[in-house]
């Protein structure tokens, strides 16, 4: 699959996944951002390869983009 334009709010979740595996609550709760959008993003990245989900509402980084 072709690489994405990553936004910030993608950048602020591979950073925390490189750190270890989140949920998107914590995620939002950390960064500020709703659950919903972090949900959307994490959806996306899972999508493109970059991200993995391990369990309903558990994710790792994949493979990090940069």
């Amino acid at each position: 699959m072709a690489e994405i334009d990553l936004s910030p709010t993608d950048e602020a979740i591979l950073e925390m996944l490189r750190e270890g595996r989140c949920t998107p609550a914590y995620i939002a709760t950390e960064r500020d951002y709703s659950r919903a959008h972090v949900r959307n993003r994490l959806q996306r990245l899972t999508e493109h390869g970059y991200v993995t989900r391990l369990h309903k509402g558990l994710y790792e980084l994949a493979t990090d983009p940069e």
